[in-house]
This record gives structure tokens, C-alpha cells and sequence, in this order.
């Protein structure tokens, strides 16, 4: 199926691994031109290698989502190498397992700066000049959590979660009729590095609740309807498909990618 992405430019930010680095691998493959945004220099590097072997072009930039200015900046150099924007897939971002007396005002300030003010300055900065094109595709990375939140060791995330979500379903009303085209996916628990890696959610919870890290990792995969942990991999193939222009019916969606995690339809 051609999703009609070839020399598209594409902004893929938390793009050095995991989901991020999947979606820029799965865009390259399509032939698209990608702008990989990310903090470890090194893995950009090597994520940029493989989207050039892979067919497309890529353009590693490392920048702190957090910084005031980094929206603009991000779109602009998109626009300055590419000559255009065309599709901006945010999936930057990081939690700890915390209970509510472990937070800190600097932990909740934190997750609303990377959850909800750098996607907001992204979509700000990006979206007119989509509109102005006729053509542009969003795609937000909340979580299973943003729609049941969780109140155990995960509550800033889960707040700042779906806060997204209505950030993007406030776009996605603002530009749909210009062409933009504004969605987000909500994945559950996914086996890449914010689970697995050395100090990760599994090793957190492990800890805390004085078991072992299978345990958790068992425990955890037995409360998807799948049985299983999702892979990067799987998310990027819908991200990607919502990047498309097979996607032209489709705005204002919080798309659930969880293996059922979530028992509702909505």
C-alpha cells in the first residue's frame, strides 16, 4: 500500500529510540525526509544512519523539548532543510514510578513542561504552516494512562497524559477544515527502554514493591487483554498509517494501541 509519504518532511521528536526511533525507521522506509529530535546525541546519530540505509533522508537535531524556544526552532530547521512541513509526530517523554508523597513540585512541573507545554509549542509553531500548504498530519503520543488515570505511582503522567489528549482534540477542531489533519494514540505498556532499560518502570516498581523484575514484567503483561507487553514497533505502523494520506478521514481521534488495555470504547 503507498501511504503516499514519499519526500514528505516529517518532525519525529523523542526520535533517539523506542517508539520515536521505530516511527523515523517505519517514515524512511516510505521515502520520507525526517528531522529526528532527541537529547543523546549518539543515538540520533545512529537512528539517522539507519533511516538513510533504509531509503529515506534524515537530519539528527539534539534539543531540550522543554526550552521555551525549542517548537520554533524544531519546525523552523524542518522547514530550512526540508523546505516544508508536512507531518509532526511527538513522542517525547519520560516518567518514575512515585508515590503521591514522593512527588515534588519540580516531578509535576517537569511532566506538564514535556507532556503538554512542548507538544502545544510544537503544534503552535508547525500547524499554520501545514495549513497554509493544504496539507499536515499530527500525531500525539499520550498513553493508556491519560484515559484511566492511575493514582498508585504514576499520577503526574497520567494528569499530563490527558491533558494531551484535549490538546489535541483542541487543534484538531482548530485546523481540520484547513487540512490538518490533528489525532493522538494512547499505547499501554511497551517493551522498550521506559520499561526494560536498567532503572527503568520495571526495576522502579520492582523496588518498591519488594519483588522481582519478572514479577513485575509478568504481572504487568497479564493485565493486557493480549497477554503481552506492545512493541515500538506496532505502535509506529499506526502513527505512521495516521501520518498517511490514507488517514483523510480521520481527526480529532484518541486512537487506543494497548492490546485492550483500556475496557471502554471510546
Amino acid at each position: 500500500m503507498d501511504l503516499g509519504l514519499r519526500d514528505r518532511a516529517c518532525i519525529v521528536t523523542g526520535a533517539s529510540g523506542g517508539i520515536g526511533g521505530a516511527t523515523a525507521e517505519l517514515f524512511a522506509q516510505e521515502g520520507a525526509a525526517i528531522v529526528l529530535v532527541g537529547r543523546r546525541e549518539d543515538r540520533l546519530g545512529l537512528v539517522a544512519q539507519r533511516c538513510t540505509e533504509l531509503g529515506g533522508r534524515a537530519l539528527p537535531l539534539v534539543v531540550d523539548l522543554t526550552a521555551a524556544e525549542a517548537g520554533d526552532r524544531v519546525v523552523e530547521t524542518c522547514e530550512q532543510e526540508f523546505g516544508r512541513v508536512d507531518a509532526l509526530v511527538n513522542t517525547a517523554g519520560a516518567t518514575a514510578a512515585r508515590s503521591l508523597e514522593e512527588l515534588t513540585e519540580e516531578d509535576w512541573q517537569r511532566q506538564w513542561e514535556l507532556n503538554v507545554l512542548a507538544p502545544m509549542r510544537l503544534m503552535r509553531a508547525a500547524a499554520p504552516l501545514m495549513a497554509q500548504s493544504g496539507f499536515g498530519r499530527i500525531v500525539n503520543i499520550s498513553s493508556s494512562a491519560g484515559k484511566r488515570p492511575s493514582g498508585t505511582n504514576l499520577m503526574p503522567y497520567s494528569v499530563t497524559k490527558a491533558a494531551e489528549l484535549s490538546l489535541s482534540r483542541a487543534f484538531a477542531d482548530l485546523y481540520a477544515g484547513q487540512g490538518v489533519l490533528v489525532n493522538a494514540i494512547t499505547p499501554g505498556p511497551i517493551g522498550d527502554d521506559v520499561w526494560l532499560a536498567p532503572g527503568g518502570l520495571a526495576d522502579q516498581l520492582a523496588q518498591k514493591n519488594q519483588v522481582s523484575r519478572n514479577d513485575v514484567l509478568e504481572r504487568t503483561a497479564a493485565g493486557v487483554p493480549l497477554g503481552r507487553l506492545g512493541s515500538a514497533q506496532e505502535i509506529a505502523a499506526v502513527i505512521v498509517f495516521l501520518c498517511s494520506e490514507r488517514a483523510s478521514n480521520v481527526a480529532g481521534a484518541a486512537w487506543s494501541v494497548d492490546g485492550g488495555s483500556v475496557p471502554v470504547i471510546i
